[in-house]
């Protein structure tokens, strides 16, 4: 069959990001099916999608949801409504079979498919298309396929995928060229899975909480062609990179011999570490630190689930400012447990947080699946009848959000390195601006003085 894959994500705050999921769904499916992909991010004509329907005469299109919002209190965008306009104009080119997938879809299932008339729409993993596809070939009724839902099925959360993960890397699709050409970074993934019970997230319920890890080998080799196709960042997007340490030194280790010498950066959690941890991978190539920490309260730590305390925070920041790497530190104010005590603790605390930039984000997004949905319903805060398609966020009984903001934008005072949200438009602005020039990399560490 002839299958179009379409990425309808088009946010580009702080940078565009490129669509890893499509390469694995095309992997799962391209030794039996014609693929064809187009990222609505890269239509720098706005004719890439007509002309790929009109040409490639799809019969099946796969259109992956990755965000719905930007999670931002201080921007708060909800993107369905782009994604209705992107499905209505798709109609009105094609009646082929629509499949709804991607981490946004897996998290909204029904109301997705009710509001945006889908054929068909795959929870969690998307190489569940294939299976969807060979009933689609036999065109007879089966048993139910696990994650596939209809219009009229109930939305049940399969399994892991159970058979390999595939990715298939093209570099010579239009879309490889736009995403090189701006900032020159390139995605990875090197496990699936998260075991973690942050309070808020929503990969335990995407990927599952068992760790898959990928083969470090076959990840090295998969960096290398990465860089052979001109990137020069990586990007890890695995939820917490360091969630199996030993894990993270073999694929370290595999770049080194794969011969990847571009830099790289990934996501952490602050756990407890190896006091050469950060070296050995800083020795392969790790040059960018994003740690995870939300708060340096440790009541608040705790009402988050989080897996560390606030002593765990600064003994990672530590490790990695002494092994050479630029650090980031995330936060999130304003969730169950925060109040003014909690807050000021945690602003106070982030002052002896030397060489580091530091992305505030002041309100929890309440997404269903997750712990703080529950706790919203009982607080009555949600019901059934809430939209959450459009952004919604938790509010804490003790400090009001307007409150969190405020205080946080006094202790910001505008320095350079402390960012609201993920810095907005002005920043995306400058973000731009110096990828234009020939930088690469999230280039966070030139706000760090």
């Amino acid at each position: 069959m002839r299958v179009l894959l379409v990425s309808a994500n088009t946010h580009t705050q702080p940078y565009p990001v490129y669509p890893l999921g499509l390469d694995y769904v095309a992997g799962a499916i391209a030794e039996r099916h014609s693929v064809c992909i187009v990222d609505m991010n890269a239509q720098e004509d706005g004719k890439a999608l007509a002309k790929a329907i009109g040409e490639f005469a799809p019969e099946v299109i796969g259109l992956s949801i990755r965000n719905v919002d930007t999670t931002d209190i201080t921007h708060p965008d909800g993107f369905f409504s782009k994604y209705k306009d992107l499905v209505d104009a798709i109609r009105a080119q094609t009646a082929v079979p629509l499949v709804l997938g991607g981490s946004g879809f897996t998290i909204f299932p029904e109301p997705m498919m009710h509001e945006l008339g889908a054929d068909y729409g795959i929870i969690g993993e998307g190489e569940r298309l294939s299976l969807l596809l060979d009933a689609l070939d036999r065109r007879q009724d089966g048993p139910p396929i696990p994650g596939v839902v209809t219009q009229c099925s109930a939305a049940v959360v399969p399994p892991p995928w159970p058979h390999k993960i595939k990715r298939r890397f093209d570099p010579g699709l239009p879309h490889v060229a736009f995403y090189l050409k701006r900032g020159g970074m390139l995605n990875l993934q090197t496990k699936r899975g998260c075991g973690f019970n942050c309070i808020y997230c929503t990969y335990p319920f995407i990927e599952g909480r068992t760790l898959r890890l990928f083969d470090p080998a076959e990840v090295g080799q998969t960096a290398r062609r990465l860089q052979e196709a001109g990137a020069r960042y990586i990007f890890v997007t695995d939820a917490a990179f360091n969630s199996s340490g030993s894990h993270t030194i073999a694929v370290a280790k595999a770049f080194k011999k794969a011969g990847v010498s571009i830099p790289w950066g990934a996501f952490f959690a602050p756990v407890s570490i190896d006091r050469d941890y950060f070296r050995i991978l800083a020795d392969a190539g790790l040059s960018h630190v994003e740690f995870g920490s939300e708060s340096l309260s440790d009541p608040v730590l705790k009402a988050y689930r989080k897996p560390f305390r606030t002593e765990n925070v600064f003994k990672a920041h530590a490790a990695a400012v002494e092994a050479g790497l630029h650090v980031a530190h995330y936060f999130l104010f304003g969730g169950p447990g925060e109040n003014f005590d909690t807050v000021n603790e945690t602003l106070e605390r982030i002052e002896q947080l030397g060489k580091c930039a530091l992305f505030l984000f002041c309100g929890m997004r309440i997404y269903p699946q997750t712990e703080l949905y529950d706790m919203a319903r009982h607080d009555r805060q949600v019901d059934d009848t809430r939209n959450l398609l459009e952004p919604v966020f938790y509010h804490s009984s003790r400090i009001g959000s307007g409150e969190v903001l405020a205080r946080v934008r006094q202790q910001a005072n505008g320095r350079l390195n402390w960012l609201i949200g993920d810095g907005g438009e002005p920043a995306a602005r400058i973000l731009s601006k110096m990828h234009a020039r020939g930088h690469s990399g999230p280039l966070w560490e030139y706000l760090i003085r």
